[in-house]
């Protein structure tokens, strides 16, 4: 009997295989069902076990109300299956009524407990995958038993539970507000004050790093969950990095708004909103924003739309708003505002839409514009003949990633984004400045003091909008303050930050578009990397052998910490006509067919180049870039950073593994660490929500 049933089931399981094998090979044909494709293989090859697999090809159906295509970014539906209904009003009225029917005699009226749990507290906390499995299937080992609810009425009973829980927050008890004065002098001086975040980058020279040791390497494999916030739902993770100051935390909530929690409990301080539909926005890559800025009494937000606010500090208050830039002609603004002396600089994206790229500064007390830089230079000025014919009146050159500033020299260091269109250079010949360049500029003018290209005549999309950290290295025998940048070309770039003056490039990840460079660093272009109609296999990927995923610098180790990813792509060229206002790429490109992706974290040394240590963190045949958060790095020996649906931390000196938390969203955002009342905390997003992290009281 035993042998009639094993043989019983090897059929029913070769029956399955057969049907699934089909059924992929046919979703391979049609377009609208490549997705599925996707996810149905990473389902066969054992990628997704929480979900059982007659109950995965339902959910692959046109019109499922789960929708499974997230799998492609992460096959962990924790971190990938979301309720795409939970801000819909008719969806949360809906889910009043399955709540009243089916919840409330064991969870009670409100929703808070009764001889079952606080419904509540486990939305606040649990990922929407989780409650959707805790519904459908119960809860082994505990009296919640498999519900008979529709999967359409599961999201509408999450969509109230959520919106009941995020308006009790609301409505609670706000955290006590401390009075915010933040000085010019207290930006310049971040270091000496690690027990808050200020800026964006931690400091004003882009470490990122933290003198907090508390947490070490000794005891981090003891971190546990001090507080969760539920920020409100998006339908991508969050990327913003946390600001602390005050007593207080302030994170934007893309994609229109900004709160502000008690930094030691989690509990609303305040809450702005200012709504913004990003349907109706010229955006290539989401609704993201990374951050606030804060001075004075006033807390500072760039909008989507391309507006910079002013808020007060205390009560959230919008006190001015002031226009950066037209939406309507492709500008938008992702990124965090860096304040300085009584001055807001903020820079634009759009670079896909053929804007001309800009960086203005805007005077903290009103919002008035102080000066402007344009990225592309116009008609007779320096740099406008590195374009063909008219093609600079829509160059691109976006400025989307938050610089730097040297109080010494009194100079900005911004980074700026790819001409247009991003793959086709035959429409603009020349260098394309000041596109893919570092540019130094005077704080009080705007004016440019030099600059570098990184790739000129870009015909790959690899901007230069990543994250420049300014320290010393040694060259010949002496200190030279430098400019450190690892650039998404695959090279890791030396320079002297007083003049631009080129110290060295070398890889840090694989490259085959130059074969070096001359002695004022220009990179010698190697023809046969260009985009083909036929196709050409190059290195480093489109999305950069890094991104815009900050890294991390330590002074004492002297290490500079990356985000990295070694791939390549497969450039095609495409031949069309380019209307500004519109995206437009100018070419296609696909992640190269048996070339698998390395994820790693490397710790460089700025005075060679050469990598210490590199981390693995995933290796794979991957479609999204979106997967590695930003870096932090301390003085207890420890580098912070995150990946997919993992939390993780590593030896500063060795890049070995020393602690994981899977948070049930994907990390897409950089993490940050503060110190309250004697006690150190490390501070994150992934998916929506805002995790902090403590040592038990033992500790």
């Amino acid at each position: 009997m035993i042998s009639v049933i094993t043989k019983r089931s090897g059929l029913v399981a070769l029956v399955l295989v057969a049907i699934a094998t089909a059924a992929l090979l046919a979703m391979q044909r049609a377009p609208e069902l490549r997705w599925r494709a996707q996810v149905l293989g990473s389902k066969l090859g054992g990628e997704v076990p929480e979900i059982p697999f007659w109950q995965f090809l339902r959910w692959l159906g046109k019109g499922s109300p789960v929708y499974l295509g997230g799998l492609i970014e992460s096959p962990n539906p924790n971190a990938s299956v979301r309720n795409l209904i939970v801000d819909s009003p008719e969806a949360i009225s809906l889910g009043a009524t399955v709540f009243q029917d089916r919840c409330s005699h064991c969870h009670g009226a409100d929703a808070r407990g009764g001889s079952g749990p606080s419904l509540l507290a486990f939305v606040s906390t649990a990922s929407d995958w989780g409650f959707l499995a805790t519904v459908k299937w119960g809860r082994s080992g505990t009296a919640m038993a498999a519900q008979p609810i529709e999967d359409m009425d599961i999201w509408r009973l999450h969509a109230h539970l959520r919106h009941k829980a995020w308006t009790a927050q609301s409505a609670g008890h706000p955290a006590a507000v401390s009075a915010l004065n933040i000085t010019a002098d207290r930006l310049a001086n971040a270091d000496r004050h690690p027990e808050e975040w200020v800026t964006y980058n931690g400091n004003l020279a882009g470490h990122r790093h933290s003198q907090l040791k508390q947490i070490n390497a000794a005891n981090v494999h003891n971190l546990h969950v001090a507080w969760a916030s539920q920020l409100r739902p998006s339908t991508k993770p969050l990327s913003a990095t946390p600001i602390v100051a005050g007593g207080l935390i302030f994170v934007t909530e893309a994609p229109d708004g900004v709160v502000a929690l008690d930094a030691k409990t989690g509990r609303l301080a305040w809450r702005f909103r200012r709504p913004v539909d990003p349907s109706k926005l010229p955006l290539c890559c989401g609704s993201f924003n990374r951050g606030v800025a804060v001075f004075g009494h006033r807390v500072y937000v760039a909008t989507l739309d391309a507006h910079l606010i002013a808020l007060d500090a205390a009560t959230g208050n919008k006190l001015w708003e002031t226009s950066v830039a037209p939406s309507a002609e492709g500008y938008s603004i992702t990124s965090a505002p860096l304040a300085l002396e009584g001055q807001i600089v903020i820079g634009v994206g759009g670079g896909e839409f053929g804007i001309r790229g800009i960086l203005a500064a805007f005077a903290a007390e009103d919002g008035k514009r102080l000066w402007q830089f344009d990225v592309v230079p116009g008609k007779g000025e320096p740099g406008n003949d590195t374009w063909a014919g008219d093609s600079w009146k829509s160059g691109g050159g976006s400025t989307w990633s938050t610089g730097a500033y040297d109080k010494e020299l009194d100079v900005i260091y911004w980074t700026t984004g790819n001409p247009w269109p991003p793959l086709d250079a035959s429409v603009r010949r020349g260098d394309n400045l000041y596109t893919n360049s570092v540019v130094a500029l005077d704080r009080k003018s705007g004016r440019m003091k030099w600059h570098y290209q990184f790739t000129p005549e870009d015909a790959h999309d690899w901007d230069a909008a990543q994250q420049p950290i300014l320290a010393d290295v040694h060259r010949g025998g002496r200190k030279v303050p430098a400019l450190l940048i690892a650039n998404r070309n695959a090279h890791y770039y030396v320079l002297d930050r007083r003049d631009g003056a080129f110290l060295y490039a070398t890889p840090f990840v694989k490259q085959t578009w130059t074969t070096g460079f001359d002695a004022k660093g220009r990179p010698t272009r190697n023809p046969a990397a260009e985009p083909s109609r036929e196709g050409t296999l190059t290195w480093p990927w489109m999305h950069g052998g890094t991104n815009w995923w900050p890294p991390s610098y330590d002074p004492k180790r002297h290490l500079h910490f990356v985000p990295t990813v070694d791939a390549a792509t497969l450039y095609l060229s495409v031949t069309g006509e380019y209307k500004p206002g519109t995206m437009t790429m100018g070419g296609t490109t696909r992640l190269a067919p048996g070339q698998p992706a390395v994820m790693a974290v490397k710790a460089i040394d700025p005075d060679t180049g050469a990598v210490k240590w590199s981390t693995r963190l995933d290796q794979g045949d991957f479609h999204q870039y979106s997967r590695i958060c930003g870096l932090l790095s301390t003085e207890g020996n420890i580098v912070f950073g995150g990946f997919e649906d993992r939390l993780v931390a590593m030896n500063s000196d060795s890049g070995s593994v020393l602690w994981q938390f899977s948070p049930g969203g994907l990390t897409n955002a950089a993490p940050v660490t503060y110190q309250l009342e004697g006690k150190q905390y490390v501070a994150v997003i992934a998916g929506n929500v805002l995790f902090a992290f403590n040592l038990p009281a033992s500790e």
